[in-house]
């Protein structure tokens, strides 16, 4: 989102291509965040609320259709990805397809050290209520789209809204979703409405992901969703990311996350836990991208065996996604 080069190293914030090399890192989600609530919390913010994203774009002299337009600036963002791996295609591929990701980690069996980039939405509103929309971000390159952010938007609650709890998905929300299943996209439930996440449990044959949470049976910060919902998730085969920062692991050091990941296979299995950061999601994230080695070795201090830290560091995901994924 910000002004800089993803190519090279930076000494502030999480990612960038040359950490994510350094940490051994395989695959990244790359997620746009194309509209963010002014004085946005976890409890109530209006859909109408003034935008900290159009500032941004302005004063980056991103193009004028930005401006405006939270589907251009999806489309932007994707754009931006797409060259940077142009320009680098042995540090950096972009991922669409089960076979993009498999000769990626192929590639990487063999010794190479290229990190595979998965683009996804931060809420479904880049859509602007266009199922129409949907393809065009399919076509360049979107593989995830998040149902709502910090609002509700035209495809249902958020947990965050102003509707609460009891607001679901919307008709244009359950078309969307049909659409996304006819084309292997993934529906991510973060910062969904417990309503969104029984509806979209409901649904046959959708497999969700929670990408960047807590378990509130552990933490119980309004941030995270009431446990028998992430139960339902790994009940349907999905996964759930567990995040880096205090809000939803209740501690600031790599072993409170490591507490909260053990809290999250003793609640869902070893088999639907994943990593889900909220790099550079203006968190208090302890460690970058360059140093997940620490996280490794909090998992390992907290008990964890060699397999299950396998499947948390990727195993899980990466089996996810070779099934989810378009062929």
């Amino acid at each position: 989102m910000w002004d800089r080069d993803l190519l090279e190293r930076a000494d502030y914030a999480h990612v960038d291509i040359p950490r994510l090399i350094e940490g051994n890192v395989a695959v990244q989600v790359f997620a746009a965040v194309t509209k963010s609530p002014r004085s946005q919390n976890y409890s109530h913010n209006s859909t109408d609320a003034a935008d900290n994203i159009t500032p941004l774009v302005m004063g980056q002299l991103r193009p004028p259709t930005t401006w405006n337009s939270l589907r251009a600036r999806a489309l932007d963002q994707a754009a931006r990805l797409g060259a940077y791996a142009a320009e680098a295609p042995d540090s950096l591929v972009v991922i669409r397809s089960k076979s993009d990701l498999a000769t990626l980690l192929a590639a990487r069996a063999g010794g190479a050290k290229t990190v595979g980039g998965l683009l996804a939405t931060e809420g479904g509103h880049p859509l602007e209520g266009r199922i129409e929309n949907l393809r065009l971000l399919y076509d360049a390159g979107y593989r995830i789209i998040g149902i709502t952010h910090f609002f509700d938007n035209e495809l249902g609650g958020s947990l965050h809204g102003e509707g609460g709890s009891g607001n679901g998905l919307t008709g244009f929300g359950r078309e969307t979703i049909a659409e996304m299943g006819e084309r292997g996209m993934i529906v991510d439930l973060a910062h969904a409405s417990p309503q969104v996440v029984r509806d979209v449990l409901a649904i046959p044959r959708v497999v969700p992901i929670l990408s960047h949470t807590g378990i509130h049976g552990h933490c119980p910060s309004p941030r995270n969703l009431d446990d028998d919902l992430l139960k339902g998730i790994a009940a349907k085969g999905g996964i759930v990311g567990i995040g880096y920062w205090s809000d939803v692991v209740c501690g600031q050091s790599p072993a409170d996350i490591a507490r909260a990941i053990s809290a999250a296979i003793t609640l869902l299995g070893e088999d639907h836990v994943a990593l889900g950061s909220d790099y550079d999601g203006s968190v208090d994230a302890p460690f970058d991208s360059a140093h997940l080695d620490v996280l490794t070795q909090a998992l390992m201090d907290e008990g964890l065996g060699e397999d299950q830290i396998a499947k948390v560091m990727g195993g899980n995901m990466m089996l996810y996604l070779a099934a989810r994924l378009p062929d």
